[in-house]
């Protein structure tokens, strides 16, 4: 973002960055990244810009950057590709689980009296005179049609946000240009090391990186305009290729793709100015818009500034339904299963103050502190838990939505199926062809 010039949103993901590491501790991690430098431009251009982004983040920094030598950068990372190097620059940015942020938010906000209805798609907007009075909605389970009334309805479907605007007027211009990012997961023995590799500039001016995640080593990632967002976006194989021919430009062991462990692809709802399609280029920015019906659609932005996007959102609420005005109360609101300090090498610090009902379940049930798999990190008992508090419906919800299982592991994570889904049919009540099938979808994906 500061070599595309965007000043601003280096400065709020900076500042969101900050709040979100004070509002939950047990989900945020210090990450070291280290910019190799083959050329002899590339330590003095990356320093200097990494000194700007120190400068720029102030008292949010979380340590300064630096340069370092070819020796101690390759003390670091001994599994860098030495052939040419000259050294590096380190420097420090935050990272989290997705999946167990998106629940943490959700359960925040049940704490503080919000409904949320999951399987549940809008299949209608009720319209009164013009102006939007509510939604009608599908419970995707029991196929019922409810009704529900509301003085202001939110677009926040990201790639799908131009389904609903056409769902509100068909005649609406279309403002997501999807871009699909492929990751891939390797075994740690590819990356020897606690910092990520960040690859700023590849010799077809991508992006890449090979980071530190769950005892594994993500390497990605790519900028591909799609046409059509898709709920399950597969990986394309030139995005494949690139990945593991990159990779191997930047590492002493060459990755193939019987060394991939799982791959994994996902959307970016980037909001397009019209006629540009360079994904690359586009400003991760987010947009609001607010159609003549009332309805308010939030568009673009990214994982960082999810908090900022939610107060421009909301506020913008207000005024269309003319509802009362109260200050933002999110800066400083600790995020569902709070904790401090963190073990960070426990696999279940990410719940927080929640690992304790996960903990009462195995005194309750020794044998739910085994390990659903023995290639992955989570126990039982974490099946359970997602079920009874987490709103967990499918197998895949349990093992890709709520613990990270496919995304580690794609073959442990099918070896796994079958368990979970026992363990789910125990809870929900299934029959045994119900369990069967969730099974088979889950292992189709």
């Amino acid at each position: 973002y500061l070599q595309q010039g965007n000043i601003s949103l280096v400065l709020e993901a900076l500042h969101e960055r900050g709040l979100l590491i004070h509002n939950a501790p047990h989900l945020v991690s210090h990450q070291s990244f280290i910019v190799p430098s083959y050329e002899w431009w590339e330590g003095p251009f990356y320093g200097v810009g990494l000194k700007v982004y120190d400068l720029l983040a102030g008292k949010l920094g979380l340590a300064p950057s630096r340069r370092l030598s070819r020796e101690e950068t390759l003390s670091r990372i001994p599994t860098l590709e030495p052939k040419g190097l000259r050294g590096g620059v380190m420097y420090y940015d935050g990272q989290f689980d997705d999946a167990r942020l998106a629940i943490s938010l959700a359960l925040t906000a049940a704490d503080h009296g919000a409904v949320l209805l999951n399987y549940m798609k809008v299949v209608e907007l009720r319209k009164s005179g013009g102006v939007i009075e509510g939604v009608k909605a599908e419970d995707r389970e029991s196929g019922r049609i409810y009704e529900i009334p509301g003085r202001v309805v939110i677009n926040a479907t990201g790639v799908f946000a131009d389904t609903i605007l056409q769902m509100d007027d068909p005649e609406a211009r279309r403002i997501i240009a999807p871009s699909q990012g492929v990751h891939l997961v390797l075994d740690k023995a590819f990356l020897r090391s606690d910092s990520a590799i960040l690859v700023p500039h590849t010799a077809d001016g991508r992006v890449l990186f090979a980071v530190p995640w769950h005892g594994r080593v993500v390497v990605g990632t790519t900028d591909t305009p799609v046409e059509t967002p898709s709920l399950e976006p597969l990986p394309f194989e030139e995005e494949i290729d690139f990945i593991l021919e990159h990779a191997a430009r930047y590492l002493t062991r060459d990755p193939t793709r019987a060394d991939v462990l799982s791959m994994f692809a996902g959307l970016r709802p980037l909001v397009s100015p019209e006629g540009q399609r360079d994904t690359a280029e586009i400003s991760r920015d987010h947009h609001l818009v607010v159609s003549s019906s009332g309805l308010v659609t939030i568009a673009g932005g990214k994982w960082t500034t999810y908090r900022k996007m939610a107060e421009d959102t909301v506020d913008q609420a207000i005024l269309v339904g003319d509802l009362p005005e109260r200050p933002c109360g999110t800066r400083n609101l600790p995020i569902h299963g709070w904790k401090k300090p963190v073990n960070w090498h426990d696999p279940r610090h990410v719940y927080g103050t929640d690992a304790g009902a996960i903990e009462a379940l195995v005194r309750q049930q020794p044998e739910l502190g085994e390990l659903l798999h023995p290639r992955l990190p989570y126990l039982k008992a974490e099946v359970i838990h997602a079920v009874r508090r987490e709103m967990a419906r499918t197998v895949e919800d349990v093992l890709s939505r709520r613990t990270r299982a496919l995304l580690l592991d794609a073959r442990a994570a099918m070896e796994a199926a079958p368990t979970a889904a026992r363990l789910m049919a125990e809870e929900l009540g299934w029959p045994p062809e119900k369990a069967e099938q969730e099974v088979e979808m889950f292992c189709t994906l």
